[in-house]
């Protein structure tokens, strides 16, 4: 550069420069999982008491004149169930003609049997991309079957 006084006026041109990002992705393999379930069997013994009740139907005869319905009632273990007719006589009366007694019974039992459960183990084996093994975790599960 001189020191003339024209070049100090005359315009001088700076270049602007401009950068541009441009972002995107793609899809890069960088490793396989294998996931496997291993199934396990093992018997386990049951013990459970069962109950029922079991049902006695006696019809007792009775035959005799009252003056009102008896209520249904119960006795302990027997449900007592009145049956009435009416007999027409010169008059109507109310006979009790037979009593349906009604017994519970109640049974305990032991039940045992042998059963089979089955659980479910999680393998996960992982792979690198070059399929190199990268290691593999086990966990358990309780799925059962």
């Amino acid at each position: 550069m001189s020191d003339r006084p024209d070049d100090q006026t005359r315009p001088q041109t700076i270049p602007v420069v401009e950068e541009e990002l441009r972002v995107g992705t793609r899809e890069v393999e960088t490793g396989r999982v294998r996931v496997r379930t291993v199934t396990r069997e093992h018997e386990q013994a049951i013990d459970q008491a069962l109950t029922s009740v079991d049902v006695d139907v006696e019809r007792v005869a009775i035959d005799r004149e009252i003056h009102e319905t008896p209520e249904v009632y119960d006795d302990g273990e027997t449900l007592v169930i009145p049956v009435v007719e009416e007999r027409l006589v010169v008059e109507k009366r109310l006979f009790l003609r037979e009593e349906i007694h009604i017994r519970r019974r109640r049974t305990e039992s032991r039940h045992q049997e042998n059963i089979t459960l089955r659980s479910q183990d999680v393998i996960v084996e992982r792979e690198t991309a070059d399929g190199d093994p990268a290691g593999s975790s086990t966990a358990e599960g309780n799925a059962k079957q």
